[in-house]
């Protein structure tokens, strides 16, 4: 399923996303696709991140990553 979204970008972003999605050889909609899931992506991956890292143990990670960790 797709939904239909309306942008009002400023020109200067535009011409840059056309200009990278020129350059990947595909079209704007797809390059802001793309670009939409990757932001997406990548907030999702640090909001999951810090929350893991909220029941962390800093003493037993740093003794894991010198070697000391069981």
């Amino acid at each position: 399923m797709k939904a239909r979204v309306s942008l009002n970008l400023p020109q200067s972003l535009k011409k840059a996303a056309e200009e990278f999605a020129e350059k990947d050889g595909v079209s704007l909609n797809q390059f802001i696709a793309l670009a939409l899931a990757e932001k997406v992506g990548t907030v999702s991956a640090a909001e999951f991140f810090a929350e893991r890292g909220k029941a962390g143990d800093v003493d037993w990670a740093v003794a894991f990553l010198e070697g000391r960790g069981e």
